[in-house]
């Protein structure tokens, strides 16, 4: 299954959200959000800087993926960014395919 790390910042309404349920409440809707279309959560830190929260998991393709973060979107109380994670293994295969390739200028 697809593993994908999300970067999530919320909005001013959002943070209120999160102030008056918690952190563990939000891990526990993130969790059910992303169990419900199949997929499994790995790891949920929140987070200072950028971004307030950071979510690894796998969730079976990319249109569940996208299905989460529209869902996200349209919610209003935060923006995600999506970052399609590979393994070492799947790198040496993506090093080893074959690509036709002209720089550019070349």
């Amino acid at each position: 299954m697809p593993k994908y790390l999300w970067q999530v910042s919320y909005s001013p309404e959002g943070a209120q959200g999160l102030l008056e349920q918690g952190g563990s409440a939000r891990r526990a809707a993130i969790t059910e959000m992303v169990e419900s279309v199949g997929g499994s959560v790995e790891a949920f830190y929140f987070a200072f800087g950028a971004e307030d929260l950071y979510v690894i998991g796998d969730v079976p393709d990319e249109v569940a993926a996208a299905a989460l973060s529209l869902r996200t979107a349209a919610s209003g109380a935060a923006s995600s960014l999506t970052v399609s994670l590979l393994t070492p293994e799947q790198v040496d295969a993506a090093a080893a395919k074959e690509v036709t390739y002209q720089p550019p200028g070349s």
